[in-house]
């Protein structure tokens, strides 16, 4: 599979919904709004939740 984000983009992109949401995005909500954001951030972490996790740490 190819990715069309690295994994700073992916956590960065990950940051600014959870900045403009005001609480951890939920999966089902990005992969409708965002699906290349889920794409390439279930390419780099086993999990959405653990892509949100590490967002929240960097």
């Amino acid at each position: 599979m190819e990715t069309s984000m690295s994994v700073e983009e992916v956590l960065t992109g990950i940051s600014e919904l959870l900045e403009k949401e005001g609480e951890p995005p939920r999966k089902k909500q990005v992969k409708k709004s965002n699906p290349e954001l889920m794409k390439n951030a279930l390419y780099y972490f086993p999990s959405w939740e653990n892509a949100v996790e590490q967002s929240i740490g960097s």
